[in-house]
């Protein structure tokens, strides 16, 4: 089988737990002896070809005011303008439609699709070719794709612009793919809600390389870590605020990322040695931060929808703290494999640790517990269940 990927970014140019799936599941249809190959936003202005471990990755540049990988740096007015021909970019759609001509792939599979437009869905179904679209945040609904409004705050009443922007992406993508996945059945629920794909999602977690074995802790110190983005909506902040009003040498925490709000979270920190930054962490590097922790902290305050870090973190026996929020509960059960708070309540968060540190033998049957979890997430299972859909459909 010949699949077609496209994804807003592809390795080395990670940004988020969207681009690991893509690169993760491609490398591994590779090894079971499919032809893969990418499409994605350049992270230049030149179109070119890279080969990544037997993936051939298409790189392409649509006319546009700044690549995605830009695009943040813009002022406002021309961010603006951005989004716009981002919206339906004429661009993209001809690129990519002589790409699929020239590579003729049995089918698509449309990750992320930022940077390219909603146009790649009509560029795939205008040369019939089966259609597979798997929704890993609200990008059809947000054009910010994470349902906040410009203070960071969860979005309760959209402008009148982000209504045009929803209905646009309605005409631009209903009724295009033969199949919709997502990880959380948050997200397919809130999807639906807004009238996207209401007859043909299904859920389909993601997958994890689970370790064969447990990973033994030790309790001399307790060590707490954070990994993902430091900006407002992962709720950083409130991690950082709830860990220095514990006051016990015993316990740590790693915060392993990047992003926007560094430097004010660092600020926050303030002599607290306690608190390490690690700066962003992959491979190896980052499977030991996983493999050394004894929990785990996801205090997001936007709708998560099915955050990789549970997922890792579950693999490498490490229990977590996570916010009630978004798709989090449906992966994190209560006294079991971790614990739930309500996003941004910083002094339930520190109730939680203190909890911990006051008993810290709770954490030996949570790592047991979350090494089963990622047991049901594993890679096999979820290649098996994305080749039976991609057969379904040919």
């Amino acid at each position: 089988m010949k699949i077609c990927f496209i994804s807003r970014f592809y390795k080395p140019h990670v940004r988020g737990g969207a681009e690991i799936y893509v690169g993760r599941i491609a490398e591994n249809l590779v090894e079971r002896g499919h032809e893969v190959i990418v499409i994605t936003p350049a992270p230049g202005k030149e179109n070119y070809i890279d080969h990544i471990n037997n993936v051939r990755v298409y790189r392409i540049f649509p006319f546009n005011l700044s690549t995605a990988y830009d695009a943040r740096e813009l002022t406002l007015f021309r961010k603006l303008i951005y989004h716009l021909l981002d919206t339906f970019n004429l661009d993209a759609y001809i690129k990519i439609k002589n790409i699929l001509k020239k590579e003729r792939p049995d089918l698509v599979h449309i990750n992320n699709y930022k940077g390219l437009s909603a146009s790649v869905f009509k560029a795939v179904k205008d040369l019939k070719i089966p259609l597979v679209f798997t929704a890993h945040d609200f990008c059809p609904v947000c054009v910010r794709t994470n349902l906040l409004n410009s203070k960071g705050n969860i979005c309760k009443n959209p402008r009148f612009i982000c209504k045009i922007y929803k209905r646009l992406q309605k005409a631009s993508i209903n009724g295009k793919p033969d199949l919709c996945t997502a990880p959380s059945q948050f997200l397919i629920d809130e999807l639906r809600a807004n009238g996207f794909f209401n007859d043909n999602m299904v859920l389909l977690r993601n997958p994890v390389e689970s370790l064969s074995k447990r990973i033994k802790k030790t309790y001399d110190k307790i060590d707490l870590l954070y990994v993902g983005a430091l900006s407002k909506h992962k709720g950083t902040d409130v991690l950082i605020r709830a860990f220095r009003e514990l006051e016990n040498d015993n316990i740590r925490l790693h915060i392993v990322g990047r992003g926007p709000d560094e430097n004010k979270l660092k600020a926050l920190h303030g002599d607290d040695e306690r608190i390490i930054f690690h700066g962003f962490l992959e491979g190896e590097e980052l499977s030991g931060m996983y493999g050394k922790a004894n929990v785990t902290v996801v205090p997001s305050v936007w709708y998560e929808n099915s955050p990789m870090v549970v997922y890792e973190s579950f693999a490498h026996s490490t229990p977590v703290i996570g916010s009630n929020i978004g798709g989090i509960p449906e992966l994190i059960t209560e006294g079991y494999n971790g614990f739930l708070f309500e996003p941004g309540d910083k002094d339930e968060l520190k109730g939680v640790l203190k909890r911990l540190l006051e008993d810290p033998s709770i954490l030996k049957e949570f790592e047991k517990n979350a090494h089963e979890s990622a047991k049901k997430y594993t890679i096999k299972e979820h290649l098996d269940k994305l080749e039976r859909i991609y057969r379904g459909l040919l």
